[in-house]
């Protein structure tokens, strides 16, 4: 009887499936008090996975919910359960103690109870003590199925398991490795979410069995950047935020994340992920300027960009010095979403690009074998960006070209361009806007080459046929182009 009882319960939860962890509930947009029952109620009503919260014992051995040592001026550890009583929150509700938070999160059955164990400022023996009335509590109202735990003090967490051996417990303080908490048979890790900015960190807590959470991230670009890494859960105060970014994520319509470079190192780009083309004449477009070759003063890694800057410098009878970054034989790919996330140089006489052409060209010479223009910029139009098309029959030399302007301001904020590649299509995207779709006509490789891999090409020109139509200004230099990221996902 009662294995069919547990099992028949067990079938009644419905846990929401997603990434989103309210931090001390949702309390920020509503002005709700932190760690409050109503920011828990409200973190329900969003949806949430997971609803985190503090917990503190007072002098009298009373567990309450705050996430400070103090509660309206009153030192939780040092004060008797009673005296909490005389403060209020912003809203009216006394301090909650555990067991009833638990009873309120537990009036409902899709939002985890993502309980943290505050470490103790007395002792580490009374934070144990605190640990063990913790489990006890929770096996107490009969709240296990809803609860998981984390915790700043590595020791805690092992105490929970010694209690609750299947209990999912993540750690916080980020200095254990992925694989000592695997050993110590915690089930995920849960770190401050820059962390997991060295390479390969997710991916090594992932193959070991460990989920991922971060915390706590409240703008959009690092929730972006953690949904594009596939991390398991986000930690916020902005748990509406993360859900319109969690729509908006490629990984929402089936994309996966195969290659990128996200530029955390300092100094020049990775050369396991670029090349560079080298050198000066024109590059076929009557360009001024030459293209370096790892030369820090053209390309450098710097506070999470690259910065492709051109200058104004003599080299081989060249007066302008510049980069064009390349991922030839460093990632190739075929069909495929690709953003790049930027900030353009301002100039007349500026051309910068984000691009991509065939490795090997196997229908011959540009422009034969394609070319795919994912965005180019030529400065005297200043509030224009471009996506273009090149092909046998659609290129600028016979004037068929197959593309389309976008009215922006690339210059004062960061634009995300990217293009979908498909087998019948290739289309354009600003900020997630679509304007343009270039159709596989199904007339052969003179109409369709993109049937091959693609690498990717990042530079900024100087002149040049179309970037110095209108001359170049010279006040304008030294001129950067800074990337963010840059992401390829397949399907």
């Amino acid at each position: 009887m009662v294995l069919v009882f547990t099992t028949s319960f067990a079938q009644k939860f419905n846990w929401n499936k997603n990434q989103v962890i309210a931090h001390r509930g949702a309390w920020k947009k509503n002005n709700f008090p932190q760690n409050s029952i109503a920011s828990l109620n409200e973190a329900i009503k969003l949806g949430c996975y997971g609803s985190e919260f503090d917990v503190w014992m007072t002098a009298d051995n009373i567990l309450v919910i705050n996430h400070d040592p103090e509660f309206q001026g009153l030192t939780i550890e040092k004060v008797k359960y009673e005296e909490l009583l005389t403060k209020t929150m912003s809203n009216g509700e006394k301090i909650p103690t555990l067991e009833d938070y638990l009873k309120a999160g537990m009036k409902q059955r899709s939002t985890k109870l993502i309980l943290e164990i505050k470490p103790s400022l007395i002792s580490k023996e009374r934070g144990i003590d605190v640990t063990n009335k913790c489990v006890e509590m929770v096996k107490k109202v009969g709240a296990v199925a809803w609860t998981e735990y984390i915790s700043f003090d590595y020791d805690y967490c092992k105490r929970i398991l010694e209690l609750v051996p299947n209990a999912k417990v993540a750690y916080l303080k980020g200095d254990v490795s992925a694989a000592q908490m695997k050993a110590d048979r915690l089930t995920g890790v849960d770190y401050y979410y820059s962390i997991y900015q060295k390479e390969g960190w997710i991916e090594n807590a992932h193959q070991l069995g460990l989920t991922v959470n971060a915390w706590t991230v409240n703008t959009a670009p690092e929730i972006q950047w953690l949904l594009a890494h596939q991390v398991d859960y986000i930690t916020t105060n902005e748990p509406e935020l993360t859900f319109e970014e969690l729509k908006k994520t490629p990984s929402a319509l089936g994309w996966k994340l195969k290659w990128a470079d996200e530029f955390y190192e300092t100094g020049l780009p990775l050369s396991k992920n670029w090349s560079y083309d080298v050198g000066g004449k024109g590059w076929g477009n009557n360009e001024l300027q030459y293209y370096t070759e790892a030369d820090s003063a053209n390309a450098q890694v710097k506070k999470g960009n690259l910065n492709i800057t051109a200058v104004k410098a003599d080299k081989e009878g060249n007066h302008y010095t510049s980069a064009r970054l390349v991922s030839k034989n460093k990632f190739d790919f075929k069909y495929g979403r690709v953003e790049v996330r930027v900030m353009l140089p301002k100039g007349r006489g500026l051309w910068p690009a984000i691009w991509a052409l065939p490795t090997e060209g196997k229908y011959g010479g540009w422009p034969k074998s394609g070319e795919i223009d994912i965005m180019e910029h030529v400065g005297y139009q200043p509030d224009s960006v471009y996506g273009t098309v090149h092909t046998e029959k659609f290129n600028h030399t016979i004037h068929t070209q197959v593309g389309k302007g976008v009215k922006i301001n690339p210059y004062d904020a960061y634009h995300v361009y990217a293009i979908e590649w498909y087998k019948d299509s290739i289309d354009f995207f600003v900020d997630e806007q679509k304007y343009l779709s270039f159709k596989n006509t199904g007339k052969g490789t003179p109409e369709w080459p993109f049937d091959q891999n693609f690498h990717l090409i990042l530079n900024v020109a100087v002149g040049g046929g179309w970037g110095g139509k209108m001359g170049v200004d010279e006040s304008i230099f030294p001129a950067t182009m800074k990337v963010d990221y840059v992401r390829v996902y397949q399907k």
